[in-house]
């Protein structure tokens, strides 16, 4: 199988493992079967596959031109990815009560909400850029529908994850609603992480994927 038809299983592939967290049924007796270890790791691992695969499918799909390369294009890319890393950084393991990849919930103040002032939702934020970023400089069919697909993912994730947590939250959906402010970014190890990772993600970039991209 290749061309078109890969593509298209590898899509169907990537969106069925990404809608079993969406069904609580399903994610709860996989949690039973696996253990809640065994299955983040499982699921991890399968995620990761299913997107290596998209990639790849991707790039051995016909090639149908939208538009040419330039090189500003790298530019763009490369400033988004700064600020995704930035926002990653700065999310992942901070205290946020609104979304995933949060730690410390408790200690959570509205005040201080650090980068939950921009976003409630870091992570996926991260990914938006980061797909949104990579549309540019990949101007044929089959990429565009990716990085597309992947911001377009972002965007419903956060809005899926907004109508859960207010439901769960109740009161507390207000009470905790965080201030228009990044007070509480200031952690100078978070900042030095954003530069490490894009810095680490620019050096594995020709490994991984192939383009040189310093």
């Amino acid at each position: 199988m290749a061309g078109w038809g890969e593509y298209a299983a590898a899509w169907a592939v990537f969106l069925l493992t990404h809608a079993v967290p969406a069904r609580p049924a399903l994610k709860a007796r996989l949690v039973a079967a696996l253990g809640r270890w065994g299955y983040g790791i499982g699921y991890s691992a399968v995620s990761v596959a299913a997107l290596a695969w998209l990639i790849g499918a991707a790039g051995r799909a016909p090639h149908v031109a939208l538009w040419p390369w330039a090189p500003w294009q790298m530019h763009l890319t490369q400033g988004a990815m700064a600020l995704a890393c930035l926002i990653a950084a700065l999310g992942i393991g901070a205290p946020n009560p609104f979304s995933f990849g949060g730690a410390g919930n408790d200690r959570f103040d509205p005040a201080r909400p650090g980068i939950v002032g921009l976003t409630r939702h870091p992570v996926l934020a991260a990914l938006g850029l980061w797909a949104a970023g990579h549309i540019a400089p990949n101007g044929d069919l089959a990429h565009v529908l990716m990085f597309g697909g992947f911001a377009g993912f972002a965007l419903l994730g956060m809005g899926l994850i907004d109508r859960r947590k207010r439901r769960e939250m109740g009161p507390d959906w207000h009470r905790l609603r965080p201030a228009r402010t990044l007070r509480g970014a200031g952690n100078p190890w978070r900042w030095l992480a954003a530069g490490a990772l894009w810095w680490a993600l620019a050096l594995l970039h020709p490994v991984i994927i192939g383009p040189m991209v310093i």
